[in-house]
């Protein structure tokens, strides 16, 4: 672990990630990783949970960091591919499905955009030795490109398209990640939020009620998803 020069923590992980050294990541640091990662999402999902097809790899013996995101990959004419770019997804669209997933695969580190409901955190991912990194807001998918060095694998590509097949990448200093949740199933995001909440209600306050024109809309903050 290294600080750099605006005092933010970071940390190199080899993967498979161990126990000790996932512990001592803190929230709000930087991560970069070295060795295999491997994405999966709703596609990979359903086949493998909800339809009960076995696995195409042994990823317990390969790899711990599942990559929600959708890569742009393209054949390199050699029988293989290029990946100039990955694009991370929302990973809270997949709540349902993790739990299942960190105990079929040993999974220990998810990573995704914007992060996972709170409660995720404390009742899945922390029981599950599992935590969450964030990539670092939008157009960085170039600089992750930059550090996937080679496709190892990719299943299921013809059936599920790019953005679903499972892709194992072999990486060298991917990233940066941001340590969104740790192993105790505290959220960097949750400990902000009431403090960004209540800049945002003094924001607003004293403003006219927006004009709604599409049905379902809501100006009640409470009503929001997101």
């Amino acid at each position: 672990m290294v600080s750099n020069d605006d005092g933010i923590k970071v940390f190199h992980l080899d993967l498979p990630a161990r126990r000790e050294d996932i512990a001592k990541l803190e929230l709000g640091s930087a991560v970069y990783l070295n060795g295999v990662v491997y994405t999966a999402r709703e596609g990979i999902y359903k086949k493998v949970l909800d339809e009960g097809l076995p696995l195409p790899v042994d990823l317990r013996s390969i790899s711990n960091v599942n990559f929600h995101c959708s890569p742009a990959a393209a054949p390199d004419g050699r029988g293989g591919y290029n990946v100039g770019a990955v694009t991370a997804t929302a990973s809270f669209r997949f709540s349902k499905w993790i739990p299942r997933w960190l105990e079929r695969t040993d999974c220990r580190i998810l990573i995704g955009k914007g992060g996972m409901p709170a409660d995720d955190y404390k009742k899945v991912l922390a029981p599950g030795g599992a935590i969450y990194l964030t990539t670092v807001g939008y157009g960085t998918g170039a600089l992750l490109g930059r550090g996937i060095k080679r496709v190892r694998e990719v299943h299921w590509l013809d059936e599920l398209g790019i953005a679903q097949a499972m892709w194992l990448f072999d990486v060298e200093n991917f990233g940066p990640f941001i340590v969104e949740s740790d192993l105790d199933g505290n959220s960097l995001f949750a400990q902000h939020a009431e403090t960004i909440n209540a800049g945002i209600e003094k924001l607003y306050a004293g403003l006219k009620p927006p004009a709604l024109h599409r049905y379902g809309e809501t100006d009640n903050r409470k009503d929001e998803v997101m």
